[in-house]
């Protein structure tokens, strides 16, 4: 994984692993705006999106408008940005989302992340003002980012590999199936030729409706079907039954029933599931880069 936790060497995580897996950790900040970003990662990408959202906040503070305040709730399952009134969730940013994370060190109040968002999938840029607790909120998200992606490997990140070849086995198996079900047309329809020639060619005084022919033992030759039905051959035995195509689609080559693997235990993850677990994949194997950075910016007014 191309992780690059910058501070971690000479900075311990600030919370234990309990209160970020079965809890979540609130902070309460002033939440700037987010704007769109054309790389998932980089000082200059984060400095020119906080200077874009400082400017506009000036803008909008020169209107009377003041900065809005949100709680962000950091757990293992993502970064909640929230309503602190009302708890109404205004940004779900899932981790495996979040691919860069920075704070100001010239402005100990700005941190920043960079998370793709999950219906556009354009990488937006969030920028918040946090009363002197950037840094401990940057290394927060950095501490649940580790602890998820070790959760998402012991779960059903494991299972994606395992996914892809049960899906090529299941495909190898419905192949067998229609190639199957071919040659078993094919010798029925010879079966059904076959029928038809030795009845042609049997004479007309053996087909004796009311008295069934006899084999070679004089015995009346035994039919799984009925009298109505059968067709005697020429030696008086019966064709095979004609097996219905109902029980010839739910049957292999082997006579069983063909193996689906979404179907075959509460344990499985149904199709809409491993694309999510692709995704998540691919968002963890990116990893999360945590930087302190110099913006160089103003800072703002601690007054707005």
């Amino acid at each position: 994984m191309n992780r690059a936790f910058s501070r971690k060497k000479d900075k311990t995580w600030m919370h234990t692993p309990e209160a970020l897996s079965k809890h979540y950790i609130p902070y309460n900040a002033k939440f700037l705006g987010s704007t769109e970003v054309e790389q998932p990662k980089g000082t200059e990408v984060v400095r020119d999106a906080v200077r874009k959202l400082k400017f506009a906040r000036h803008i909008k503070k020169s209107e009377g408008q003041k900065i809005p305040k949100v709680e962000l709730q950091i757990s293992i399952y993502g970064v909640k940005i929230l309503d602190p009134k009302t708890k109404e969730v205004q940004h779900n940013c899932q981790l495996h989302r979040i691919s860069f994370c920075a704070d100001d060190k010239t402005d100990k109040r700005i941190f920043t992340f960079i998370c793709k968002d999950s219906e556009s999938n354009k990488h937006l840029c969030y920028v918040f003002d946090s009363e002197k607790c950037a840094e401990e909120i940057t290394l927060t998200i950095g501490q649940a980012f580790d602890l998820a992606y070790r959760k998402f490997l012991e779960s059903g990140g494991k299972d994606v590999e395992t996914r892809k070849q049960i899906a090529g086995l299941q495909k190898r198996i419905q192949d067998l199936e229609t190639e199957n079900m071919e040659l078993k047309n094919k010798v029925q329809d010879l079966e059904n030729q076959l029928s038809i020639t030795q009845v042609s060619a049997s004479p007309v005084s053996n087909v004796t409706p009311k008295s069934p022919s006899t084999d070679i033992f004089d015995m009346v030759p035994f039919s799984p079907i009925s009298p109505q039905s059968s067709v005697p051959t020429r030696n008086g035995t019966q064709p095979p039954p004609v097996p219905s195509r109902s029980s010839e689609i739910k049957r292999d080559l082997f006579g069983a029933e063909p193996f689906d693997p979404f179907n075959c235990g509460a344990g499985d993850f149904p199709p809409d599931i491993q694309s999510k677990l692709d995704e998540m994949q691919e968002g963890f194997k990116m990893g999360l880069t945590l930087e302190g950075t110099v913006f160089g910016l103003d800072p703002l007014d601690s007054k707005c």
